[in-house]
């Protein structure tokens, strides 16, 4: 009866064992740490939003994922564009990126750069969490990596340090500081400036030193990195591009999770994308704007462009539109119009 009673036992043992066993040797190939690029800190919605998803795995997976974030896109000394490339090397484990950054790497993701494609919040809302949102899933799904979620870094408004801009003739000459996309070369050549490619940590200390005369950011940015201080003190309201970003994880780190913690991870993402989408429209949509006047109370001359004003900057720019719709993918840009003009106000 005893030797029953521990065969019976023995084998049970050992059947607990082997359907344990799968999960805690795919736990013995977990990394101590996981690295996570970001363009901006943790003063910035962007970089809250890469500090929100990190807690929540953390917290979710009761620490068998940790995190660690690595702002200033520090990983690949500084350079933006390269950030999509490091993530599919594996150089980087996990980024929120921006489409803008990532765009050279991924045509595609030029469609939120066209000018003037997304004239308010709901059109974003429509393309992101859309048909359009899925079709980008899947092409940077065959790029190489795992997209989990959607986020916001927002509107990019104009600044200068030379006059107020409200027609396209007042943006000639000028010098403002792009992200490293031929699209902007063309856009804003197109409007008369003259575009310079940088970085951003080269460029508040060119602005600051007269080098660049502008730049062009969301308003969240210009407020929490300072830009009155470095001479941007005209504004201008034109809402040409928005920049959505991306929450992803790279490919062979995704597969060498657990199916359940990999689910734990894409709902986090998704939870940290809502909740940095509201931090990044916080004080702009409101019907008040706080964050205008904050901006305002800075010395800073605010430029709100009529419908009539902002037209112009369409027209002016309609010809790259047009040359860049082909490149993005006519089909691509096709669907987005019409959901764009089917969206819910």
């Amino acid at each position: 009866m005893k030797l029953r009673t521990f065969l019976t036992s023995a084998v049970a043992a050992a059947a607990a064992l082997a359907f344990s066993a799968p999960a805690a040797l795919a736990q013995s190939n977990y990394k101590s740490e996981y690295r996570m690029s970001l363009v901006l800190g943790t003063a910035f919605p962007w970089g809250k939003g890469g500090e929100i998803w990190a807690n929540k795995v953390r917290e979710r997976t009761n620490g068998r994922i940790n995190i660690k974030l690595y702002p200033g896109v520090s990983l690949i000394q500084g350079d933006q564009t390269r950030e999509f490339s490091a993530l599919r090397q594996g150089v980087i484990d996990m980024a929120i990126g921006s489409t803008i950054n990532w765009s050279p790497q991924v045509k595609q993701l030029n469609l939120f750069s066209l000018p003037f494609l997304m004239p308010d919040y709901a059109a974003i809302d429509a393309l992101t969490q859309g048909e359009v949102g899925k079709s980008l899933f899947t092409t940077l799904d065959k790029a190489g990596v795992v997209p989990l979620a959607w986020g916001e870094n927002g509107y990019r408004e104009i600044s200068n340090s030379k006059h107020p801009i409200k027609t396209p003739a007042d943006l000639k000459g000028l010098k403002i500081r792009v992200v490293g996309s031929p699209l902007f070369l063309d856009t804003f050549t197109a409007l008369g400036a003259n575009p310079t490619q940088m970085s951003w940590s080269d460029a508040q200390p060119a602005m600051a030193s007269g080098a660049v005369d502008g730049q062009e950011n969301p308003l969240a940015i210009f407020t929490a990195a300072k830009l009155h201080s470095v001479a941007q003190k005209y504004l201008t309201l034109w809402g040409y591009i928005a920049d959505p970003l991306i929450f992803v994880v790279n490919k062979e780190v995704w597969n060498s999770w657990t199916p359940a913690d990999r689910e734990i991870v894409r709902q986090a993402a998704i939870d940290a994308g809502k909740e940095e989408i509201a931090l990044a429209r916080k004080g702009v949509i409101e019907a008040d704007k706080p964050l205008l006047k904050q901006i305002e109370g800075l010395g800073v001359t605010v430029t709100q462009l009529t419908p009539a004003e902002r037209d112009a900057f369409v027209q002016a720019t309609r010809p790259v539109y047009n040359k860049w719709k082909g490149q993005v993918g006519a089909d691509l840009v096709n669907m987005a119009e019409k959901a764009i003009a089917a969206r819910k106000q």
